[in-house]
């Protein structure tokens, strides 16, 4: 297409200094935009936040840049970083282009015919085994040093997002405050400080079937330093799911055949890393609160006709169960 929503391809193309550009938006993307660009001889991902409703500190574009930047030379595989733009009057918005990678992000099982019960035991430990290796980067080490503010980071975060949720609140959501108050009310101590990802899941990656590897992990919007329990705790949401058919919210690929179960995942990942991970409970249960905050900033963009692709408006109706699911976590754990 040479006319995508969001992305000016005349005056990408002439900050790029190249000829007239085609590109694709990448289906699927609930927050940042992503799209394929190319001029017929190199062809690039581009990254800028979505059309409306920006909340502030996320989609941040410059932080994106610069973990994946900083990760580049690590175990962890994420693109080649080429260019940040923050000058917002090239296309509109700050962005940046990396290269383009193999491999699909998973999501719904007709992606992955080839995928048998061995090769999903197999990629369920890759996917551990690479957030494990993320949480094992010194970030010094690799220039991150000062990318967050580990101490109080899990209070902050509760009050984060419940900021996030008071600026997409539209409609009653039974429960919602409940999970707030109670999550604020038992945070934890942070065992330790890693570099983490903060959207951890198996459709934020890229995987390859032959070989079987994971070839990048992507959407880094909301990674920092802190507690890196709140990673397994999120992936824990995302693998165990909502328990309906087609979930829109998790995706249907980690209930196939083979796949660990979420409760085998975390034994993994506290065997790859020797974290004490007897606590989880409340990562959990907060990890229900954060998706179910963003499925609700999605819903509000969409009531304002701020979202770009197919099937924003039946996520709305997520929001309540995600909370009820919360709510079940934090009292049956904390």
């Amino acid at each position: 297409m040479t006319d995508l929503p969001g992305l000016d391809l005349q005056a990408l193309a002439t900050h790029l200094g190249t000829g007239p550009l085609t590109g694709e938006l990448f289906p699927g993307g609930r927050s940042n935009l992503t799209y394929r660009v190319t001029d017929g001889t190199q062809r690039w991902v581009l990254r800028r936040p979505p059309l409306g409703h920006v909340l502030a500190t996320a989609h941040d574009m410059a932080r994106e840049f610069r973990v994946i930047s900083a990760l580049e030379h690590t175990s962890v595989p994420v693109p080649h970083a080429h260019q940040l733009v923050e000058d917002t009057s090239v296309i509109g918005a700050p962005f940046y282009l990396m290269s383009e990678m193999p491999g699909v992000a998973l999501r719904e099982r007709k992606q992955c015919p080839w995928l048998n019960s061995e090769k999903a035991t197999v990629l369920s430990r890759k996917l551990v085994d690479v957030l494990a290796d993320l949480h094992s980067v010194d970030p010094e080490s690799v220039g991150l040093g000062d990318f967050g503010r580990p101490e109080g980071f899990l209070a902050r975060q509760v009050k984060r997002w419940g900021k996030q949720l008071d600026a997409s609140r539209s409609r009653d959501l039974p429960g919602i405050d409940e999970l707030r108050d109670k999550l604020a009310a038992t945070v934890p101590d942070s065992p330790r400080v890693a570099i983490i990802h903060g959207d951890y899941r198996l459709d934020n990656a890229l995987v390859t079937s032959s070989p079987l590897q994971i070839s990048a992990v992507l959407d880094w919007e909301m990674a920092t330093l802190g507690d890196p329990l709140a990673d397994l705790g999120l992936l824990y949401v995302y693998w165990q799911g909502l328990g309906v058919d087609n979930d829109p919210i998790t995706g249907s690929v980690p209930s196939m055949p083979g796949f660990l179960s979420a409760d085998q995942l975390v034994a993994r990942y506290t065997a790859r890393t020797g974290a004490d991970t007897s606590g989880l409970g409340w990562y959990i249960a907060f990890g229900y609160f954060k998706l179910a905050v963003i499925v609700e900033g999605i819903h509000y963009r969409n009531t304002l006709g701020k979202t770009v692709g197919a099937g924003f408006e039946k996520l709305g109706a997520f929001t309540v169960p995600l909370v009820r699911q919360g709510l079940a976590a934090a009292h049956k754990e904390l």
